[in-house]
């Protein structure tokens, strides 16, 4: 009888936080709706949000980032509705922007370009997707991104490749282990809920405090998370 009990105050649990996810969701979605008006660029930009896409908090966010902050350099992990996003603002607001994407598919690649005209500023570092040790435990990454890991970026968007059950996307380490205290840069993890995301947070959030770099940070919430990590010159991303 108790564990009876028990299971249908889980589910009800469960059924509770969905539903409050998806209001989150919506108020987003408002929100998100409301930053773009009077971009016509962004306004008729065919955009599928959610799903393996960012939510869209996620691209309330990345709205406000290029709007405000106007990055010179983006790397993006993940080739995906947010690159034509990205793209399209290139084109209509920060031209003088560089966007580097690096992608684990061929084909997708082959597939995406094939429906969609990137800007000239967004390049595709095609980059297979291999299996890596991480603290002992089995986690994708990319092959051969020892060759973008010289250069740093203003912006770092984390949404690939395909996630992992520990230490998710880990490569992004790479690129951290470059950076100084001197560097100002903001980075986003995208799909925060699952742990492997998280454990590489905690990573980054350890290896900052051993380089002393001051790092500010907030997680965004509607159908799925992710997680914001700022440098002083970006710190007010945090209260998007």
């Amino acid at each position: 009888m108790f564990k009876r009990i028990r299971k249908i105050i889980e589910a009800n649990n469960k059924a509770h936080k969905i539903n409050h996810n998806q209001l989150k969701e919506l108020e987003w979605a408002h929100i998100y709706h409301d930053s773009i008006r009077g971009k016509k660029w962004l306004e008729e930009l065919p955009l599928n949000v959610g799903r393996w896409a960012g939510n869209y908090a996620f691209f309330y966010v990345l709205n406000r980032i290029l709007n405000e902050y106007k990055p010179k350099s983006i790397i993006e992990f993940g080739l995906g509705e947010s690159s034509k996003f990205i793209s399209t603002c290139i084109d209509n607001h920060i031209s003088e922007s560089k966007h580097v994407i690096v992608e684990q598919s061929k084909e997708w690649s082959d597939a995406f370009c094939g429906n969609f005209k990137l800007s000239v500023n967004s390049e595709i570092e095609i980059c297979n997707m291999v299996t890596k040790r991480v603290k002992g435990f089995e986690s994708n990454g990319y092959e051969n991104i020892e060759k973008l890991i010289d250069k740093k970026f203003d912006f770092y968007i984390v949404d690939g490749p395909f996630g992992s059950k520990n230490y998710s996307r880990f490569d992004i380490v790479q690129f951290a282990e470059n950076l100084n205290a001197n560097d100002e840069f903001i980075i986003i993890i995208d799909d925060f809920q699952r742990v492997g995301e998280q454990q590489t947070f905690k990573h980054l959030e350890g290896l900052f405090d051993s380089k002393g770099i001051v790092i500010h940070t907030k997680m965004y919430s509607g159908n799925k998370d992710f997680m914001v990590l700022a440098t002083n010159s970006y710190k007010y991303v945090t209260s998007f």
